[in-house]
């Protein structure tokens, strides 16, 4: 059997070596010094024991299309690029590659003629996992600001891999998984599966040019390869990647968006819209490359689609119920169609005095802007820090807010949603927007792109605005209760955007503007 029909129990038959000698080694308490059981978890390519404080991960001996653990050399290595690729994400977790060996008819940790290998890890709280947290409602957006930090600086360490052809080997994973899912007639629709091998070839053929620019820019890196949120886990509130690809470096090397563009699917697709927003945000305020990246983002529907797609094939593959296997790969597949489909380009621009909400605002609304996983968020308390290379919560002189570089900030703000919106993705921009010339340019911004443009005023009394400046904690904006008075005494000009009332709960406010975004449609 090849590709999707390949279940669990071929697996099993397509093992090469009886390794149930060195399973229940380590699955004995006696192995390791313990009186209560060990756990063992078992995956397509591993068997995992987790025994007390430690965790051993053996290859299984199997043969497959996409992996080959066939022999104890091939397994060695296999364990050793493991270590590898894991060391620099997960320093404390990745202990070592230990010998299993047998002397006599006894196995031990290194004594005799090795018989296998093992990663040795530092067992980990499992219930920690980002999976679990968001199965149990227990993953914040504070958690998915940490997380973004975590994969940019991982995508930054990635080495940069320029001899292989990643943009040819990208059409072959996207071949091969067509196939793989159009060998289940069963599962999916025939309609159903033409459409999205003519939408996912249409789409890779736009983007072929765009995919071997960024090769040669060096956006394409031996990257984690498998970062979806059951590979991450929460240890002292720090999100930690474990896991990555180690059985094939050519499935690792891809293009950094694809790398973030499984955990974006993986959040979306559990509904956790505002956290998948908020995770490509964050990642773009603090990558390498910044307008790079943007440009990059006409890469993410075809990125996003062939992660669920890919999603939808490992899941036939896996053990238990066959029906309600078939049903949750029918709703990655729907995804994987739903992801490619073209959705309205929209520019959302929110104004008004300090403390009116603005930022607050726009978080909210972003992931229900345009495609997903939602709009890119620019606001001009960040991209004026930016100007001035300080940290976004370090403080800047008053003469940082002189005219000049209020200019400076609203220009480089109408560039980078320019950057956005050629690459298909829609922008929510927010900053207090008092003049009109400001405000007809950021509409031209959107005129230029053909993208629909909303623009929101948010008003509300001078003393709540003083109120909520004042207590704000930890927040990019420098505005106090001066700058607001000094702002309400400005001409704002003939307003043409539309005015809400922002002076009640967040909750209220969203409502309002999400009302006003359909009035405009």
């Amino acid at each position: 059997m090849q590709g999707a029909r390949l279940r669990w129990h071929d697996v099993e038959q397509q093992a090469v070596t009886d390794q149930s000698e060195v399973f229940a080694f380590l699955s004995d308490p006696a192995t390791h010094g313990l009186h209560e059981p060990v756990t063992r978890i078992d995956t397509h390519g591993a068997a995992v024991f987790l025994a007390g404080a430690d965790a051993y991960k053996v290859k299984r001996a199997v043969r497959l299309p996409f992996m080959d653990f066939s022999t104890l050399e091939k397994r060695r290595l296999a364990c050793e690029n493991e270590l590898a690729v894991n060391k620099e994400n997960a320093p404390d977790l990745y202990l070592g590659v230990v010998p299993i060996s047998k002397d006599r008819s006894r196995l031990s940790f290194g004594h005799g003629a090795i018989v296998e290998w093992a990663v040795h890890m530092r067992r980990f709280d499992e219930t920690r996992t980002l999976d679990r947290l968001v199965a149990r409602n227990e993953i914040g957006l504070e958690i998915i600001h940490e997380l973004a930090n975590v994969v940019a600086a991982s995508h930054r360490r990635a080495p940069i891999v320029s001899e292989k052809e990643s943009t040819a080997a990208l059409q072959r994973h996207i071949e091969e998984t067509l196939t793989s899912l159009e060998a289940a007639l069963d599962v999916f629709a025939a309609a159903d599966l033409v459409a999205l091998r003519r939408a996912m070839r249409q789409s890779f053929s736009g983007l072929q040019p765009l995919l071997m620019d960024r090769e040669r820019q060096g956006q394409v890196r031996r990257c984690h390869g498998d970062l979806h949120l059951r590979n991450i886990v929460l240890i002292e509130k720090q999100p930690v990647l474990f896991d990555a690809i180690e059985f094939d470096d050519t499935i690792a090397t891809c293009d950094v968006l694809y790398d973030l563009a499984f955990l974006l699917m993986d959040l979306w697709t559990r509904d956790l819209h505002r956290h998948a927003n908020l995770l490509l945000n964050r990642y773009l305020q603090i990558c390498d490359e910044r307008e790079g990246q943007l440009q990059g983002l006409a890469l993410v529907p075809l990125f996003l689609s062939l992660r669920a797609a890919i999603r939808a094939k490992v899941i036939i593959l896996q053990p238990g119920n066959p029906e309600e296997n078939a049903s949750e790969a029918r709703r990655y597949f729907k995804a994987a169609c739903a992801f490619l489909a073209p959705e309205r380009l929209e520019l959302v621009a929110i104004g008004g005095l300090s403390g009116t909400g603005k930022s607050s605002l726009a978080t909210q609304l972003a992931a229900s802007i345009g495609r997903a996983p939602g709009a890119v968020h620019l606001r001009s308390d960040v991209e004026r820090k930016r100007l001035f290379q300080v940290h976004e919560l370090d403080r800047l002189p008053s003469e940082a807010y002189r005219a000049e570089h209020t200019f400076k900030t609203y220009q480089r703000l109408r560039d980078l949603a320019a950057l956005a919106l050629g690459s298909g993705q829609s922008v929510a921009i927010d900053a207090v927007h008092l003049r009109l010339d400001e405000r007809l340019a950021v509409e031209d911004v959107a005129n230029r792109f053909d993208a629909h443009f909303t623009g929101l005023w948010l008003e509300a009394p001078v003393k709540v605005l003083k109120d909520r400046v004042a207590n704000r904690k930890r927040d990019a904006s420098d505005a106090t209760g001066e700058v607001v008075e000094a702002q309400a005494l400005e001409p704002i000009g003939p307003m043409g955007w539309q005015v809400i009332e922002a002076s009640g709960p967040l909750d209220r406010l969203v409502d309002r503007a999400t009302a006003a975004i359909r009035e405009t449609s």
